[in-house]
């Protein structure tokens, strides 16, 4: 049955343009495709531009020739190119390397992917030589290899973007570490800290995500080449080879799992979802501080940007994007997740499908890294603002629940007076440090004249002194200890 004229338009709409010229089976007149033997029609012009992933594939042009010139060599050593034969394959991927670099070469969705846009240009350049080059390998395992070598950059890239995060975190810390802040759980304010010891809570997780980049490293560090396009080769290729010339450490031990496998990009976006809700938490909180109500920092100009309306306005944009980007490698994950559930062994064509997400997570990530460090080094910080908080919020109490607890009484009974004593400040409209050490007396006889400075900000601070703890001291022995790991390199 034909099209009705209106789906027509819009089929001619979608090619392009409506074909003028067309095969006996009705179908446009396309180029041989570079496995077109078995076929006797071209593909329909909606169906190849469906299937083609040369739009956003290309971006593997670098990785995908690295593994082509390793593959050449592993097909010389073979026997099954002569050594001129594999030194011509290899010039020529690097001329095609260079025109692609240099932005003179044309991607059409006739070449579908990248692997065939460069073998198809490889052959323009040295002729049926070029054919050769495919010999023992399926675009199966090239793709899992161009993934894996992409991936395997772009972990090293985003690890240094998040050094310099932490290292900014570090600074700020180290600049700040007079100032104190209200400490929250619940939103509430709780017990003073160090604003420095806030900032480093960021660095241990910034630390930690690291550490996830580089455990997800390991597994992205096996070489599939070779697994053919789910069997192996039949071709005695030296895998180890091959793995030694791309820089992998091993190479992968099964070739079905080695198509199928997309659990290291998984695990990457695994891992960049949680180092975005680390930025998102951190924006959070710079976005609240921004407030007047909050009033603790100030981003700069240069990291803000104003109302289309109101005038008066200064807009932390800056951190409400990277706040808002989360969930956007969020979908990434939950993508590829998706996408591979019920997919039966080995390679489908699903699994084209897990490129862009792939990228736009690195993407996200990497452009969300490099503007987040500046704006926090830039950040300014209202000391004055955060000790008035601290001031007026009893945040104290639990140290007179402590001081008691230290005479002896049961803390449960210590924390009941220390409540009492805040509910009596609030009806008189004082804070702790405003009434007398006779009014204190009223509420327990334990209480003695040092009241007074067991109840001071400071005190309470510095007398949290245990290992992690807030105290003035031991911040700044961690503060030492996380800038001998920053010098250390990628911890």
């Amino acid at each position: 049955m034909g099209l009705c004229p209106e789906l027509k338009v819009i089929e001619g709409s979608l090619r392009g343009t409506i074909p003028k010229k067309a095969s006996p089976s009705g179908l446009p007149m396309k180029r041989r495709k570079l496995w077109s033997g078995r076929f006797s029609e071209d593909a329909d012009r909606l169906a190849e531009e469906f299937n083609a992933s040369i739009s956003f594939d290309r971006r593997l042009f670098r990785h995908d020739i690295r593994g082509s010139i390793a593959h050449a060599s592993a097909l010389e050593k073979a026997g099954i190119l002569t050594r001129k034969e594999a030194a011509s394959i290899i010039e020529g991927l690097k001329a095609v390397e260079r025109e692609i670099s240099e932005g003179r070469f044309t991607f059409t969705p006739e070449m579908e992917d990248i692997h065939m846009a460069v073998e198809r240009r490889l052959t323009e350049k040295i002729g049926p030589l070029g054919g050769k080059l495919h010999t023992g390998r399926s675009r199966n395992d090239q793709v899992a290899l161009d993934i894996r070598l992409y991936l395997k950059d772009e972990i090293f890239t985003i690890a240094g973007l998040l050094h310099e995060l932490k290292k900014a975190v570090v600074e700020a810390a180290e600049k700040h570490i007079g100032c104190i802040m209200p400490g929250y759980t619940h939103l509430q304010r709780a017990q003073p800290v160090l604003f420095s010891h806030h900032l480093l809570a960021y660095y241990e997780m910034f630390k930690r995500d690291t550490g996830r980049l580089l455990d997800c490293l390991e597994r992205t560090d096996s070489m599939p080449l070779g697994a053919g396009a789910l069997a192996g080769s039949p071709y005695e290729l030296d895998r180890r080879l091959v793995a030694g010339l791309l820089g992998f450490s091993k190479v992968t031990e099964n070739s079905m799992d080695s198509v199928s496998d997309r659990d290291f990009a998984i695990e990457f976006l695994s891992v960049a979802s949680i180092l975005m809700m680390h930025v998102s938490r951190l924006s959070e909180e710079i976005i609240l501080w921004c407030t007047q109500e909050f009033g603790f920092v100030e981003l700069p100009d240069a990291f803000s940007t104003g109302s289309s309306i109101m005038p008066q306005k200064k807009n932390p944009d800056v951190a409400e994007l990277a706040r808002g980007k989360t969930g956007r490698v969020y979908g990434d994950l939950m993508a590829l997740l998706t996408l591979m559930k019920g997919l039966p062994l080995s390679y489908n064509k699903d699994m084209q499908e897990d490129k862009e997400p792939l990228f736009d997570a690195v993407d996200t990530v990497k452009e969300t890294l490099l503007v987040f460090a500046p704006m926090l080094k830039s950040m300014k910080v209202n000391g004055d603002a955060m000790r008035k908080a601290v001031m007026a919020g009893f945040l104290n109490a639990t140290d007179a629940a402590d001081y008691l607890a230290k005479k002896g009484l049961p803390f449960r009974e210590a924390h009941r007076v220390a409540g009492e004593i805040v509910a009596y400040c609030i009806k008189k409209g004082a804070t702790l440090e405003d009434i007398s050490t006779a009014e204190w007396k009223k509420f327990s006889p334990l209480f003695g004249d040092d009241i007074k400075e067991a109840v001071s900000i400071e005190n309470s601070l510095n007398a949290r002194a245990v290992y992690g703890g807030t105290a003035l001291k031991t911040v700044k022995a961690r503060l030492r200890a996380v800038k001998n790991e920053i010098g250390r390199g990628l911890c």
